[in-house]
């Protein structure tokens, strides 16, 4: 079976030199275009510089020329940004693995009018493991539907933009679903004061933000007398990327459609 060529979107920061090294050592994959913003100091080097690698791959900032190239973006940077990548693959029918979290309502509905045209992986979180979390979460509030409080503790590096994060408002979601609630109606994100007592049918988020910290979520069932937590702590941002490319597998044979990694790893 051919590579899949991989265009890297954010291609200079942290999670995009992550992708680059996945794809680097994967097989199956090549790294076809890598795209950073205008004014970055990289463009024009080796999109591997800064691993150590020469991928003969030059950062630049001309995403369509370099779509041209490719079969796929994996996009992991704002949702500005992602959205006019959407509307140039879809030009070029170029499949996306996104990443990106902080879309409004409004700005989902978009993937999912691209998603007539082209083939799109769309999670807040690609780790194997978060997303086994989510299925045992769905099971975890199923059972535990009566009498244990909900609470989600979240914690990542300090220049993470978005609070809660896109995974701790997923399990947010998963768990209110199983709970035939709807997570919008339910959560509370902050507790300052005289709160009063814990409304028994909400779902409390708590943020940190500091240091490097890649990525910690815990779901906490509080009953009488017993706790049951379910935790997933990433140590590096490379099973981000892993799943990544195994979204992209999942993709090959798919013209149009948007999934989740639900969907790839056969969770449904």
């Amino acid at each position: 079976m051919s590579n899949m060529n991989f265009a890297v979107a954010g291609a200079t920061g942290r999670m995009g030199r992550t992708l680059i090294e996945a794809i680097q050592a994967a097989p199956d994959a090549m790294l076809a275009a890598a795209f950073d913003l205008p004014g970055n100091a990289m463009l024009g080097r080796d999109a591997g510089e800064a691993l150590g690698q020469t991928t003969g791959v030059l950062v630049s900032d001309d995403l369509a020329a370099g779509l041209a190239k490719a079969q796929f973006l994996i996009d992991f940077t704002r949702p500005e940004g992602t959205l006019e990548h959407l509307k140039l693959c879809r030009d070029h029918g170029v499949k996306m693995i996104i990443g990106t979290t902080g879309f409004t309502p409004e700005q989902k509905q978009l993937l999912v009018d691209a998603s007539k045209d082209i083939a799109i992986v769309f999670a807040p979180n690609m780790a194997v493991g978060v997303n086994l979390v989510f299925k045992l979460l769905d099971t975890a509030a199923r059972i535990l539907n009566s009498g244990y409080d909900v609470e989600i503790i979240e914690a990542h590096h300090r220049h993470k933009v978005d609070a809660p994060s896109g995974t701790a408002l997923r399990m947010g979601e998963v768990v209110a679903e199983a709970l035939g609630r709807t997570l919008a109606d339910c959560a509370v994100y902050g507790r300052e004061g005289h709160t009063g007592a814990r409304d028994e049918t909400t779902i409390g988020f708590a943020t940190v933000r500091g240091g490097d910290i890649v990525g910690d979520h815990t779901v906490m069932f509080a009953g009488p007398g017993e706790r049951v937590e379910v935790t997933h702590k990433a140590a590096s941002r490379m099973p981000y990327a892993t799943g990544s490319l195994r979204a992209a597998r999942f993709l090959r044979d798919k013209a149009n459609g948007l999934y989740d990694m639900q969907d790839v790893l056969g969770l449904r």
